[in-house]
């Protein structure tokens, strides 16, 4: 039940029916008996300069989490960025402080890289391929480089993009080769859809049936995306003998990085 003295965190992107968040902090807040509460708001493009001013001056949000399609139109409005986010043009997360300063980060590739590391996947040394160099794609890349990978191919449907990318996280990450083609997933060891294809219902595969048929089955296939809760994609890659991460499990991974960087929950959870 929220009152007057309720504290406030949010959610927003557009569309927002698919997201984890609301239901994993509303319920770890309750279990916690702390009067705090997740709202998640589905906003249009053309309200987000409103919506910062509205941030700004409401008192009772501690922050906001930031999901698709604004990770990076958020990242150049606010008033500090971590090293990480700047280094990505992106956030996932924003810290009100007192005053209505708004401070950004990007967690999203800490909690992908700790759910992986729960299915027993070791980044050091190993070679990863992500689809999709976008907010999520490009946090990813880069956890997996700062984690020690040897070889990261990372794509996406804008090859500018996926080139523009690359060229960051090698001038940042140099002991890592960074590539952009490749002819089988034999090599991989993870296999990240870091991409929208398959959010909804259409069954839509981020790769074709030819390419997934040079999937190993010692490779961890991971899904970004929460709904439906296994993709297409992550079936596909069951059937064939893979390991698989759903978006769900990274959701729930990274909440405490969230919590924590919102002032709203301890380190650790």
């Amino acid at each position: 039940m929220l009152d007057g003295t309720t504290q406030l965190v949010a959610i927003v992107g557009s569309p927002i029916v698919q997201v984890k968040s609301p239901l994993n902090f509303n319920t770890w807040f309750q279990d916690h008996g702390l009067d705090l509460a997740m709202l998640p708001i589905d906003l249009r493009a053309d309200s987000l300069p409103a919506f910062i001013g509205l941030l700004r001056g409401w008192q009772n949000l501690r922050g906001c989490v930031v999901t698709v399609p604004y990770k990076q139109l958020l990242a150049g409005q606010l008033d500090q960025l971590s090293a990480r986010a700047q280094l990505l043009g992106s956030v996932n997360v924003i810290r009100r402080e007192a005053d209505g300063t708004l401070c950004g980060d990007n967690v999203d590739g800490e909690g992908f890289l700790g759910a992986a590391r729960q299915h027993g996947f070791v980044p050091a040394g190993g070679n990863a391929l992500v689809l999709g160099a976008g907010g999520v794609g490009s946090a990813i890349g880069c956890a997996l480089c700062e984690a020690g990978l040897a070889r990261l191919v990372i794509t996406d449907v804008d090859a500018a993009r996926a080139r523009a990318l690359g060229d960051s996280l090698r001038g940042t990450f140099p002991a890592t080769e960074i590539l952009h083609e490749y002819a089988s997933l034999a090599d991989f060891a993870l296999v990240a859809n870091a991409s929208p294809v398959g959010m909804g219902n259409g069954g839509e595969l981020p790769l074709s049936e030819a390419m997934l048929a040079t999937l190993t089955q010692g490779c961890l296939v991971a899904d970004v995306v929460t709904s439906p809760a296994v993709t297409a994609f992550l079936h596909r890659a069951r059937a064939l003998g893979a390991r698989t991460q759903t978006g769900a499990q990274m959701a729930r991974a990274q909440m405490g990085h969230l919590g924590h960087f919102m002032g709203v929950m301890p380190p650790g959870v």
